[in-house]
This record gives structure tokens, C-alpha cells and sequence, in this order.
């Protein structure tokens, strides 16, 4: 590769000292016969043979020495403004194909480069920034998965390998096996939420649009959860407005509803509070789900809806922190925004506001 380029320098040097040597020659050529010319009108003089051999050596010689000042030149000034530019550049680019994101540019100052590789300069930086980014995302992403799987996988196991025991009751054997399929649902749980959030981040899901009545979608995701409520005793609170109809796609929104409830169940005591409310103001749907668990502080509600992100470290509750992930994106597809207000000991009240029809 580098004989490569040695040859092709070369080649550009004899190029650009052709190149000069034809137009100093052109010029001076023209510029002698104009002021011989001009001179021997003027002054009445006839050129011997001699003479004009002289004369054109003289101007052949001036013609080689100017070509090579100006290749001379051309080669210094290409060298400054553009062949170390050039070889930053390429420098660069090389460390980013080795895996080495952290490589920046900095920028020429406008007299020494054409302020076009600023602006080369500039991308490069922007663009090696993002894969930076995207190498932190995946590198986290991977770690984050292979946490998340070590659980249930030991999970399961520990109770495949208690079921072996020759021993063991009609009793045991039944809460071993239910351990195990607790084991593997969350498995499954993890790989389709990673698999949904996949499709949605690159677009590969695109939104059905249909009106519906978002009032009837909520209280029917929310009877879904009836046996979970009743079991921890859970008081239910609804106040939904009637005939509020949204244009979108209602499979996306049971993704967002479907999460919001799981967690305000998840997360709410037995004997504690659940509320859900829908308004229509100024041609948006607002819907509010509250819960009165045991809320979190600013620092997680910042990174709520980050992959992977929990903010119950203790792990306590079962979770694969991609449910709210889902949630933003979906929000995001369907141009709607969502917060989330929560005081530590108090509860949470997430808040999603779209377009209404």
C-alpha cells in the first residue's frame, strides 16, 4: 500500500510539472514573440539567426526553471493545505474501523485548508461522536441481557435439579415446577420485550390508524388485571370522560397501557390505591395512571424510560426494566408525550397526552 502511494506521488509530481511546464511555456512563449515584435517594429532592427537561437534557448531555460519553481510551490502548498489534512483524515478513519470511537479531528484554521475540510472535519467528528454512542448503548445492552438472564436461568436450575430428587412430595414437586415455569414466562417475557423493542427502534412496526374509543381500550386493559387487584387487595379508582376518541394505532397503545398498569399493580402494597383517568382538554387525550407504591426519587424518574434501567436495585420487584423502554418508544411513534411525577414513599402518577379526534 505504500509503494503504492509513493508511486503515485510521484506520478502526480511529474503530472503537475508537465502541466506547468506547458503553460509557463505558453506564456512565455507568447509574451517574447509579442515583445520581440513590439521591439524590432520599434526600433527597426533585424534578428540574425544566431541571435533568435539565442533568444530561444534562453527562453527554453526560463521555461524549465520557472515550471520547476512553480511545481516547487504547488507541491509545498499541497503538502501544508491539503496531503496532512488529508492524512489526519485518513489516520482517523483507520482508528475508527479498528474499533477506537474516542478519535476526534480538530479543526484547520482558514488559511492554511479550503474551509470545505472544516466541514469534512466536522462530520467525521459528529459521526465518529454517534458511533461512540451506539458502541456504549450495544456494550451496555449486551451486559444489561446477560444480567438479566442469569436470574431466571438460575432459577431454573436450581429447581431442575431439586425436581431429580427420588424423594420428593406431590407438594414439592409442584411448587419446583411452577418455579420453573415462573423461570422460563420470565425468560420469555425479556426476549419478546427485546424483540418488540428492536422493531420499534428500527421502524420496522408501522402504525395501523384507526378511531376508536380510548375510554373502552383502558377499562378493558384494566379488567385484565381484576385477578392481581383482588388478590392484593387493591382499591380501584376510575374517572374516564366519555366519547373520547383518539386516531392511532390501538395494538401500540395496549403495549403502553398494558405496562403502565403492570407496574402501578407491581409496585402498589397489598390495601394500597390504584387510579386511572382520561380527560380530553384542548383537543388532547390526557390519561393519568396512579399508584400509591413506593414512588422514586428525581435521579430515577430521569432514567425511567432508559433500556434495562431499574430503579429498584435491591430487585426486589420482577422486572427486566425494558416495559417503560417500550412505553417511550411507543409514545414517540405516536407523537405523544409522557412524565412521570413521584414522591419516595407516596407513589407515581404517569401522565401520557395525545392527539384526540
Amino acid at each position: 500500500m505504500k509503494e503504492v502511494n509513493k508511486h503515485h506521488k510521484i506520478y502526480r509530481i511529474l503530472y503537475n510539472y508537465v502541466l506547468f511546464f506547458m503553460l509557463v511555456a505558453f506564456l512565455v512563449t507568447c509574451s517574447m514573440l509579442l515583445f520581440i515584435t513590439v521591439l524590432s517594429e520599434s526600433l527597426d532592427v533585424e534578428f540574425t539567426e544566431e541571435n533568435i537561437a539565442l533568444s530561444a534557448k534562453l527562453t527554453f531555460g526560463n521555461v524549465i526553471f520557472l515550471s520547476v519553481i512553480f511545481t516547487i510551490i504547488d507541491a509545498v502548498r499541497r503538502k501544508f493545505t491539503t496531503e496532512k489534512i488529508t492524512e489526519k483524515i485518513a489516520s482517523a478513519a483507520k482508528k475508527v474501523v479498528e474499533g477506537d470511537f474516542s478519535v476526534r479531528i480538530e479543526q484547520t484554521s482558514n488559511f492554511a485548508a479550503d474551509e470545505n475540510f472544516n466541514e469534512i472535519i466536522g462530520y467525521f467528528n459528529a459521526m465518529a461522536e454517534e458511533l461512540s454512542g451506539v458502541e456504549t448503548l450495544r456494550t451496555d445492552f449486551i451486559a444489561n441481557v446477560s444480567h438479566e438472564m442469569k436470574t431466571p436461568l438460575a432459577v431454573i436450575q436450581n429447581y431442575g435439579v431439586l425436581l431429580q430428587a427420588p424423594d420428593l412430595d406431590d407438594a414439592k414437586r409442584m411448587e419446583y415446577a411452577k418455579g420453573v415455569t415462573e423461570g422460563t414466562r420470565r425468560l420469555t417475557d425479556m426476549m419478546m420485550n427485546i424483540l418488540k423493542l428492536n422493531r420499534l427502534e428500527k421502524q420496522q412496526i408501522y402504525p395501523k390508524t384507526e378511531e376508536y374509543n380510548l375510554g373502552e381500550q383502558l377499562c378493558e386493559c384494566l379488567l385484565a388485571y381484576e385477578t392481581v387487584w383482588e388478590k392484593k387487595n387493591i382499591e380501584i379508582e376510575t374517572e374516564i370522560a366519555e366519547d373520547v376518541k383518539v386516531n392511532t394505532d390501538s395494538e401500540l397503545l395496549s403495549l403502553v397501557w398494558n405496562n403502565l398498569f403492570s407496574n402501578a399493580f407491581k409496585f402498589t402494597p397489598e390495601g394500597g390505591k390504584v387510579s386511572v383517568t382520561l380527560d380530553s382538554i384542548d383537543g388532547y387525550a390526557i390519561v393519568k395512571v396512579k399508584d400509591t407504591g413506593c414512588g422514586m426519587s428525581a435521579d430515577v424518574g430521569a432514567h425511567i424510560f432508559e433500556k434495562f434501567y431499574q430503579g429498584d436495585t435491591s430487585h426486589a420487584t420482577q422486572g427486566n426494566g425494558l416495559g417503560l423502554a417500550l412505553v417511550k418508544r411507543v409514545i414517540d411513534i405516536v407523537q405523544g408525550e409522557i412524565k412521570v411525577d413521584s414522591i419516595m414513599g407516596e407513589g407515581s402518577t404517569f401522565i401520557v397526552k395525545f392527539r384526540s379526534c
